[in-house]
Order: structure tokens, then sequence, then C-alpha cells
């Protein structure tokens, strides 16, 4: 018998990424989304940057092992516009896909950027599962991606009533950069 969606969901802990966590997250991200993944807009402005301060969190199991993922990332609304967060990827083991995991890790993260002062959140994702955290594209269609991207799916939460209000153009990454990798040099 397998366990409930409550049970397993229960059974995670829900922490701050570490460094540590960078390659099992990897594979993992690779497993549940396959390797286009690294092609879509939502990556455009993620490469090269790391995500927003606080914002990036890991789901293990009761013996440690990472089981789901999800980072948010600084974006800016437009030229010159307000800042705001882009969410993703969100991605939970297929082998226990679809036991709350997901959830909970959405859960946290809205409740983390909130708790830290962000305006709004945005994603590129499916309405019918998001819109249960209260993301909608009532208020994106001035926005626009880098690339290409289906425009029913670009969703946004205001975490502060007003916050998208006006806003216009395409989002830029903003935030932290990563830093150079330092090669040694061969002689």
């Amino acid at each position: 018998m397998s366990p409930s969606r409550g049970e397993i969901a229960g059974a995670v802990v829900i922490t701050a990424e570490t460094a540590a966590d960078v390659a099992t997250r990897e594979a993992l991200l690779d497993r549940a989304m396959g390797p286009k993944r690294r092609k879509k807009s939502s990556e455009k402005l993620r490469r090269g940057r790391r995500p927003s301060e606080g914002l990036a969190f890991v789901a293990r199991d009761a013996s440690g092992v990472v089981t789901g993922t999800v980072r948010l990332w600084d974006v800016v609304l437009g030229e010159g516009g307000p800042a705001a967060l882009l969410l993703g990827p969100l991605a939970v083991d297929p082998a226990i896909k679809n036991a709350g995991i997901g959830s909970a890790l959405m859960r946290h993260a809205v409740a983390e950027a909130a708790r830290l002062g962000h305006a709004a959140i945005l994603l590129v994702g499916d309405a019918p599962y998001y819109e249960r955290f209260g993301f909608t594209s009532a208020k994106t269609g001035s926005l626009a991606m880098p690339g290409p991207y289906e425009r029913h799916r670009l969703l946004a939460l205001e975490l502060t009533e007003g916050a998208l209000s006006g806003v216009q153009g395409t989002l830029k990454a903003a935030g932290r950069k990563l830093k150079a990798q330092t090669l040694p040099l061969v002689a």
C-alpha cells in the first residue's frame, strides 16, 4: 500500500539549499524536467545569477535525501520597472510525484518571499496547478519574457496589493551574479 499525499508531504522537511545540495539538485532537475530545461526563456533570466537571497529551498525526506527543489530569482519588470521575483524551477523527484511535496515547497517559498518583503512573484507554468497558490495571468498581459514562451503561461502573484499595477515590458535579470570560476593556469 502506498502512503497518502499528506503522509509523504508530512515526512519531508523544507530547508535552505546549501552548496552541498547543488549536484543532487541538478540531477533531480534533469530527471524531473529533461534535457530541454536549460533552453527555456526563464533560464535566460537565471543564467549567471544567484537565487534571491534566502529564497532557494530543498525538500528532504527522513533520511536527508533531497526530494524536491524550488528557487526564486530577482528580476526587474520592464525597463526601469519595479523589482519582483521569478519562481522556478519547481521540481519533485518523479518517483514520488503527486505526494504534496511541490505544494509544500510552493507554500514555503511564497511565505518566505512575503516575509522578506518582496512585492510580487512571477512564473511560467500551468495555470490549473498554480492558481491554487493565487497565481493568475490577469496582471501579466503587458509583460513579456525574453525569448519564446506561451503568453497564457506567464502568471503572477501580488504579495503587496497593487505591486503589478501598470507594469509593462520584458522581464530583465537582476540580483547577485555568480562569481567567475577561476581556472588554474597551465604552463
